[in-house]
């Protein structure tokens, strides 16, 4: 379903969910990228905190750039 679909009064949406509808984001929340890498959360959370993955913290937020995803793939070569 679009956002046009979801919300049809609204004719702009948020930078967000255009962002997402459109895959633009560069980032993931751990749960998206454990899901991407086919490990759970809590996994995740384990490579951030042993530095395995790179992370970044914005407030209490924690996100995974997509690079850092890749760079975990190909066994940490940037």
């Amino acid at each position: 379903m679009t956002l046009l679909q979801q919300a049809p009064h609204r004719l702009t949406p948020k930078p967000e969910e255009a962002a997402r509808e459109l895959g633009l984001r560069q980032t993931r929340k751990p749960k998206e990228a454990g899901q991407m890498l086919g490990l759970g959360e809590r996994s995740v959370y384990a490579l951030i905190r042993s530095g395995q993955l790179r992370s970044i913290k914005v407030g209490r937020k924690i996100l995974i750039p997509l690079s850092a995803i890749e760079e975990f793939l190909n066994g940490g070569e940037k």
